[in-house]
């Protein structure tokens, strides 16, 4: 399997992504943000169709509208939390401009439903650099902001009254989660990066209680299930992205019920 230069490049960006979204997609879930986050990828929908209608790389459409996106749904701040009529208005609004885009010109319709559904064997040197750089970026800037992002999120009021800005907080780590998300969308599409950015967040919090092994068993989660999508997509021929979502969705319903279980016992 190895053998193969695209098979090779399949594994580095599942590894690169991977290890951005699973620690992103944990805070991701311990503020509550996580259909913000589902809505950024539809956001960056749009983005790439637009940047195709203008005769751009749809890549570049991509990162820059689902940036610009993250950092205004940081500045709304507060008002974010419990707003899923209005986010939910955007996303579809997002993924219908997108299509309108896409009728218009359809030069780049093969790079554009590739977005949409993902294509991690396509990945080439160029995508690899770019995701390596992104990763790099927002993993420094998440450590760096690690310790008031989870004062802040997990007491809001108290970090405002020490005088941390929760508005920053807000935009700063949105704008990372649009840059994970962009990255994501490599390997999974528009359609399915809440798994990848979502599953093993939500898995590792039920699984451990402290916040650095629930950090790093989001990571390992993401990793693992990126890796082993490759794999079965591989032997079988099954698309990538089925494979990724169902092992995501899997750990998480298989944890679920493992502490049902516990509890009935």
């Amino acid at each position: 399997m190895l053998e193969y230069d695209f098979m090779r490049n399949a594994f580095l960006a599942g590894g690169m992504v991977a290890l951005l979204a699973g620690p992103v997609g944990f805070f991701l879930v311990l503020r509550g943000q996580t259909f913000a986050g589902h809505a950024l990828s539809h956001v960056g929908f749009a983005g790439a169709t637009g940047a195709a209608l203008l005769g751009l790389a749809p890549i570049d459409g991509l990162v820059a509208v689902t940036l610009l996106g993250g950092i205004g749904m940081g500045l709304m701040g507060g008002r974010l939390q419990g707003s899923d009529i209005a986010i939910g208005s955007v996303l579809a609004l997002s993924l219908g401009l997108g299509m309108l885009f896409l009728h218009f010109f359809t030069s780049y319709a093969t790079q554009v439903t590739a977005l949409l559904f993902g294509n991690v064997l396509g990945v080439n040197a160029d995508t690899l650099w770019m995701l390596g750089i992104i990763g790099a970026l927002c993993l420094l800037l998440l450590a760096a902001m690690s310790r008031p992002l989870v004062f802040a999120s997990l007491q809001p009021e108290l970090a405002e009254a020490k005088g941390v800005s929760l508005r920053l907080i807000s935009v700063l780590f949105l704008a990372i989660v649009a840059l994970a998300t962009a990255a994501s969308i490599q390997i999974v599409g528009v359609l399915l990066v809440f798994t990848l950015m979502v599953g093993p967040g939500a898995t590792a919090q039920r699984l451990t209680a402290r916040l650095g092994c629930g950090v790093a068993l989001a990571a390992g989660l993401a990793l693992a299930q990126a890796w082993l999508g490759i794999t079965l997509a591989y032997y079988t021929d099954w698309p990538t992205s089925f494979w990724i979502s169902a092992l995501s969705v899997g750990a998480y319903l298989a944890t679920v019920s493992a502490q049902k279980w516990r509890s009935w016992r």
